[in-house]
């Protein structure tokens, strides 16, 4: 017989290693008492994972399925580890718990699974294949992630479409209209949570603007002392990864380490065996004590700089803004030695809602009964402060000629503020910490995949604009989404994929006397009541980690080109940081001849447009030119790679289509050019900090061939463009395998079946 959820919740409180505090008591007594759910916000670092496992200890002492969710990959897999462990402390096997992430599946039939919020949208949306009977309860971890511009639509659909029978737990930091929420779930859902906020945390924050000390003096000083009075260790935040590097550099000869960590992080640190990439790198650092965590790094570095600093023997670990998203690493301060972001000449104070997320992670419940929070000042501004210290020391009346002199040199010397930096303060610190939390509201447009899945299911518009109606926003900003979905209904048409009914207006079929309405104007009038897809909607339906539209688009050319045109254009649509595209540009044509698809179709057409013209020959003025310093397309003017080409002819044909991004790279292809030895290359494009965004990079595009390997383009033979797409992830999958074997094994994992909705999780 089955346990009684009162029992169940006297269990769960029982096996706790420690009593819980006020806020985690609550929300636990909500779960095990609330017919369909409990919304949980409340500060980063105030134990919100003790509630989550409640979930999951239920599911599995009443055989059920349970499905837990978060925004980020790393943080995914870390709290699959954490699950595991726990389902093994509860008394059930560590396959009880299970992962599916968009580049790696663990026990996909698990009861309780682990998944990036894209993969339970997916899921959602495919019932023939995924069955919710059993679902008795998800939980949606960082949740706030509901006000992403991008992806926040994930959350919102996904509560849309879950069973009534599956009982939520949304944990969030704290949101400033949380009751609003509430109610409009209520209404538009019909889902009745419970609501438990706190904003107390249960280690306190002291925070601390730093005006007189650079960062490494800052983080000598915070060293010394014994452990009760070090406020070690640290994360710093940086952001940018190329920052985390040069301060980590900049580290790792100071006094950072107690004589214990030496010895015990030494032991642990000659066990590993690093002697590629960054490895030796990094092993010189952790060495001295200093981490780095980004997404540059390979995941089995990673994973040792969050095990090491977990066990207290790591003083600092220089990081990005992504770990505050939710990965636990829990350290005694945060220090930040900048509170603007951006690039040069575009830089801005951070938002609150980062901001808050960095501070709250110092502070360790289990160690510390305070946080520290250090913010430091701007160099150029330390540098003003102690010259100032110095100056005002020599007394304005002074006759002294010694200290006139000395006087007179400081004035000449005296440092002042450039024009081109941003400079923050004080005020500004205070003004992020008091900052009220942000509200969560609908935002970004509908997916056009998720569009399509909605018209195969039925071609009723009116059901869609029933869903846009019951998104948390006002009015004029419904008002704006109905105008957006028709446009994206005529641009469906148009492309073949649905037939409207009734047909839209066409511009310029108005007849004279009806001349003062205009093609504009009746188009604004038109609604379409039904869209009926066409066989054609389908291939929309094949790709779920790049834009359905460009995706079709590509197959229709794609069977022309030559094998090196075909990886242009797939690794063009896996979006890289800007700060590597610098590394991975495609050669010119010297280097990388233009192929049939570039010379026979794209370049015929993009001239007949208008949109490319002829390159000019040499003329018998250029004669007297050097041959070598004759170039008529410089660099700022160079003719468009297939990449370029491919999107110009896109765009022309989808004016309407404003949500594609890509971007002309050749780093696969340049892998092999080094004979698919990912450590070559690496090294040879001076790509080694950046190492793990390639390896990633890699990684999508094996399962981008899965994708394609489902359809054939047009004018390619079926079988041999199967083999091809299979031959490209065998190399790639070759090549990550000997850097980080690992990680490639549980990415490639059932690659082909790979559970990616519109848009790759990060």
């Amino acid at each position: 017989m089955a346990p009684t959820r009162d029992q169940l919740a006297e269990q769960y409180l029982a096996q706790l290693p420690y009593p819980p505090y006020p806020m985690q008591e609550e929300a636990l007594l909500a779960w095990f008492t609330a017919d369909q759910g409990v919304l949980v916000c409340a500060p980063t670092g105030t134990g919100k994972t003790v509630i989550a496992q409640a979930a999951l200890f239920e599911a599995l002492h009443t055989d059920a399925v349970a499905y837990y969710t978060t925004p980020l990959i790393a943080l995914t897999e870390q709290k699959f580890r954490e699950m595991q462990e726990c389902a093994v402390r509860w008394g059930f096997d560590p396959n009880d718990v299970g992962l599916v992430t968009g580049n790696r599946r663990v026990n996909p039939e698990a009861r309780i699974l682990v998944v990036v919020a894209e993969i339970l949208l997916n899921r959602l949306l495919h019932p023939e294949q995924f069955d919710f009977h059993r679902v008795a309860a998800v939980v949606m971890d960082e949740f706030h992630s509901f006000n992403d511009p991008e992806r926040g639509i994930v959350w919102e659909l996904s509560l849309a479409l879950l069973p009534p029978q599956a009982r939520l737990l949304l944990l969030s930091a704290t949101v400033g209209n949380a009751r609003e929420f509430l109610s409009w779930l209520e209404r538009c859902h019909g889902r009745k949570l419970e609501l438990v906020e706190s904003k107390q945390r249960k280690v306190p924050l002291s925070y601390h603007w730093v005006p007189d000390q650079f960062l490494t003096e800052q983080l000598v000083e915070m060293a010394k002392g014994d452990a009760g009075r070090r406020t070690l260790p640290a994360l710093v935040f940086c952001f940018n990864r190329d920052e985390c590097w040069s301060i980590a550099e900049q580290l790792k000869g100071l006094p950072l380490l107690t004589g214990e960590q030496k010895s015990a992080l030494h032991a642990e640190v000659n066990r590993l065996d690093w002697t590629q990439g960054v490895g030796p790198k990094m092993k010189q650092l952790l060495h001295r004590g200093v981490g780095v965590h980004h997404a540059g790094l390979l995941p089995k570095y990673r994973r040792v700089v969050e095990e090491l600093f977990t066990r207290k023997l790591l003083a600092v670990v220089l990081c990005t803004e992504t770990l505050a998203a939710g990965i636990n690493l829990p350290a005694r301060s945060v220090v930040l030695s900048t509170l603007v972001k951006g690039p040069t000449g575009k830089q801005r104070l951070i938002d609150a809602s980062t901001a808050q997320q960095i501070f709250g992670r110092a502070g360790r419940p289990q160690f510390d009964d305070q946080g520290y929070v250090f913010a430091l000042a701007h160099e150029d501004d330390v540098k003003i402060l102690r010259w100032k210290e110095k100056y005002d020391q020599i007394p304005e009346t002074t006759r002294d000629p010694v200290l006139l002199k000395v006087k007179k040199e400081l004035k000449r010397k005296k440092p002042t503020r450039r024009e081109n930096q941003v400079y923050w303060s004080e005020g500004q610190f205070k003004q992020l910490q008091t900052a009220p939390p942000a509200k969560l509201y609908s935002k970004g447009p509908i997916p056009w995949r998720l569009l399509a899945y909605l018209l195969k299911i039925s071609p009723e518009v009116q059901r869609v604009r029933a869903v846009l109606r019951k998104r948390l926003m006002d009015e004029p900003r419904i008002q704006a989404a109905e105008r957006h979905l028709e446009s994206m209904l005529q641009t469906l048409a148009r492309a073949g994929y649905v037939t409207l009914a009734p047909p839209p207006p066409v511009p310029g079929s108005s007849r004279a006397a009806e001349a003062a309405d205009s093609a504009a104007d009746a188009a604004s009038r038109y609604q379409c009541v039904t869209a009926t897809p066409t066989p054609a909607l389908d291939r929309l339906l094949v790709f779920r980690s790049i834009h359905p539209l460009y995706g079709a688009f590509l197959l229709q050319h794609l069977g022309i080109a030559d094998r090196e045109e075909r990886l242009q254009a797939l690794e063009s649509v896996l979006e890289l940081p800007r700060s590597v595209l610098r590394y991975v540009r495609v050669p010119r044509e010297d280097s990388l001849p233009p192929g049939p698809l570039a010379r026979n179709r794209l370049d015929e057409e993009l001239i007949r447009r208008g949109l490319m013209v002829v390159k000019p020959p040499p003329t018998a003025d250029d004669d007297d030119l050097d041959d070598d310093a004759y170039d008529p397309w410089e660099e700022e003017a160079h003719p468009p790679v297939l990449a370029e080409k491919l999107r110009l002819l896109f765009d022309a044909q989808f004016p309407e289509v404003t949500d594609l991004t890509t971007q002309a790279v050749w780093a696969a292809g340049e892998l092999f050019r080094y004979g698919g030895d990912f450590n070559k290359y690496v090294q040879g494009r001076d790509l080694v900090k950046q190492e793990g965004i390639i390896f990633r990079h890699l990684l999508r595009l094996i399962l981008l061939c899965g994708e394609f390997a489902q359809v054939t383009p047009a004018e390619a033979d079926p079988a041999a463009w199967q083999q091809e797409m299979r031959d490209l992830a065998e190399r790639l999958t070759a090549s990550c395998r000997a850097v980080d074997p690992e990680s490639t094994d549980e990415a490639i994992e059932k690659a082909h079946a790979a559970d990616v909705v519109e848009g790759e999780s990060r």
